[in-house]
């Protein structure tokens, strides 16, 4: 199956504010398998951007704290030995200086941490920002969002912008630093840990052997043994906790869709069905949730059997040493400080265990979003319809919107509709009609580009400025003005010439309520948000409308008022319009019948 090279436009709804129709050629798939995008590919971008000055220079300043706490850690197991040792002697003169450098050492630490965490939440906060920033456009650029939508290629992707992308850079930096952290205090504490421990004379087959470091050896063996079973244990923990993320994205989006639809399912008095919806969402958490718990609970019994040997494991192993009197009471103290601070620094994996898991389910939904996203177009290349060899959207310099050939398809390949050729000129008026289901949306879709499948071409002329207005209208959340402006900011256009469209097209109750800010597509009645929505089209005054059942919420006065404004107004911009009933009839010169191909007996 092959895609014939599409030339995309950026979404419609957009191209009144460049003023042009602008040429945005598809780059096509991305090269090389899917499965390509890494952990790496992730992580990288961040570290070579713009901002990699500023990134590398706060990383260095919290690493060098790391050191300098080391050092502080360091210190005050020396100074562990040297306390248990006066306290053991009962030496009063050395107890006050030590309380004294202990003082000194809590001080600096305080301090260090503290300014510490300041910068790792300063650099994980910038590191999710230019994130953010950088996923919002490649999600909105090429109208990205769309297509994935339309063919379902992902799964809540505002949770993946707004929640993975945060977790992303805070926790992958937490395990970064604490892992560089882990190596510096262990590569320090083995030191002191194989030198002060000494070496351990055992005896085999009435030979005695002499064993270096045992105490180091002991610390790798136990953190070996405890990592193994952790990561036996918790293994399942990783394919759970991407589950659960899914299932709590999927229950909040229905909750949300609950919210904007309050009046609609009120009307159809929805409430037991909604609630049914919902609890069946929340009954996938629920199942979830008891998986996670199970897991949890068995990784919870490692860990915390783990930790709670690992308290007196060093004082058992060196306490032979110390009742042969070969050890002082402060020195044992101090070689079960080090080989805890070793052992901790060899438990990492098992005491990051649960944040790794978080973070491995993390990364994969970023990765499969990321896929999604750098192949935008991947169902389109694998449908069925693909076989009819695709619509092409052309930019040519002739004054008037051609199609050729122009047969549309549904993404399983079925044909939907073939359309007559037609070239709307500027100034023309054309009715689009025919039953529903026959593709007259889906003809609109063609020729904003925003529908691939089927076969044929479309010439758009070079720089026409297009506005497509669907049967409800998006309206933005803000001001009034901005809604009136979108996709224009609303500084585009002057209070005065707001007040005037909103005037023309009836709607004189909210001329002085433009800098209200509110939640309108809630405000606004049906008939209202139309309304709207030709004053919209009044003050771009785009080259070609294209209205899709745009006035089927108005009464016939109000309708024949609007196009008559629209025809006066836009002499020379085309109108395009779908309609089913006769009423409009009087205000197109052109018609396009549109059928419904029938299936094959």
């Amino acid at each position: 199956m092959h895609v014939s090279e599409v030339t995309r436009v950026p979404d419609p709804r957009l191209l009144c504010v460049t003023g042009k129709l602008m040429t945005n050629p598809s780059s096509g798939p991305a090269s090389g398998p899917l499965d390509r995008v890494s952990a790496w590919d992730l992580i990288r971008p961040y570290w070579v951007s713009e901002e990699r000055r500023i990134a590398w220079g706060l990383l260095i300043a919290i690493i060098v704290m790391d050191l300098l706490l080391v050092g502080i850690n360091a210190r005050l197991n020396t100074w562990n030995r040297d306390f248990y040792d006066a306290l053991e002697s009962r030496n009063v003169h050395e107890f006050p200086q030590l309380m004294l450098m202990f003082a000194g050492l809590a001080f600096a630490s305080i301090v260090i941490s503290v300014y510490k965490r300041y910068l790792r939440q300063m650099l994980g906060f910038r590191w999710r920002q230019w994130l953010t920033t950088r996923y919002l456009r490649e999600w909105l650029g090429d109208a990205t969002f769309y297509r994935i939508e339309r063919d379902r290629l992902v799964d809540n992707p505002d949770q993946r912008i707004a929640v993975d992308l945060d977790l992303l850079a805070t926790t992958t930096l937490a395990l970064t630093l604490d892992l560089l952290s882990t190596v510096e205090t262990l590569v320090w504490f083995s030191i002191v840990l194989w030198s002060t421990a000494g070496a351990l004379v055992v005896m085999v087959g009435g030979t005695p052997v002499q064993i270096q470091g045992y105490m180091l050896w002991a610390a790798i063996a136990y953190a070996l043994v405890g990592s193994f079973l952790t990561n036996k244990v918790g293994h399942p923990l990783v394919s759970i906790n991407y589950q659960l993320q899914r299932v709590e994205a999927d229950f909040r989006f229905g909750l949300i869709r609950l919210r904007e639809n309050a009046e609609q399912i009120a009307f159809y008095v929805g409430m037991r069905t909604e609630g049914s919806n919902a609890e069946g969402r929340f009954g996938r958490i629920r199942e979830n949730w008891w998986r996670l718990m199970r897991y949890t609970k068995r990784y919870s019994f490692v860990v915390n059997f783990y930790s709670q040997i690992a308290e007196i494991f060093p004082i058992v192993v060196a306490s032979p040493r110390y009742f042969a009197g070969e050890l002082s009471f402060g020195t044992l103290m101090q070689i079960a400080d080090a080989f805890g601070s070793v052992s901790e620094s060899l438990s990492w994996f098992i005491n990051n265990y649960d944040t790794l898991v978080e973070w491995r389910a993390t990364v994969n939904r970023l990765r499969e979003f990321k896929r999604v996203m750098r192949q935008p177009r991947l169902k389109e290349s694998v449908s069925p319809a693909t076989e009819h060899g695709g619509i092409n959207l052309h930019h040519v310099a002739e004054n008037q919107l051609v199609t050729h050939n122009l047969m549309l398809a549904l993404p399983n390949g079925e044909t939907l509709a073939c359309v007559c050729d037609i070239a709307v000129k500027p100034g023309s008026r054309w009715l689009v009609r025919g039953p529903s289901g026959s593709g007259k949306s889906t003809l609109l879709r063609a020729l904003a580009g925003l529908w691939p499948f089927g076969n044929g071409s479309i010439d758009a002329p070079v720089g026409a400025r297009m506005m497509f207005i669907p049967q409800q209208s998006y309206l933005p959340e803000g001001t009034l003005k901005a809604a009136l402006a979108y996709p224009a900011s609303s500084e585009t256009f002057s209070d005065d010439d707001c007040r005037e469209v909103l005037r023309e097209c009836r709607l004189e109750d909210y001329v002085d309520r433009l800098q209200e800010s509110d939640h309108w597509w809630r405000i606004l009645s049906p008939g209202e948000q139309q309304r709207l929505a030709a004053a919209r089209v009044l003050l771009h005054k785009p080259d070609y409308v294209f209205l899709d059942e745009a006035t089927s919420a108005l009464d016939t006065e109000n309708e024949a008022h609007l196009y008559r404004l629209l025809t006066e107004q836009l002499p020379k911009g085309a109108i395009v319009s779908v309609a089913h009933g006769e009423s409009l009839v009087k205000f197109h010169q052109e018609t396009l019948d549109i059928r419904r191909a029938r299936k094959p007996d």
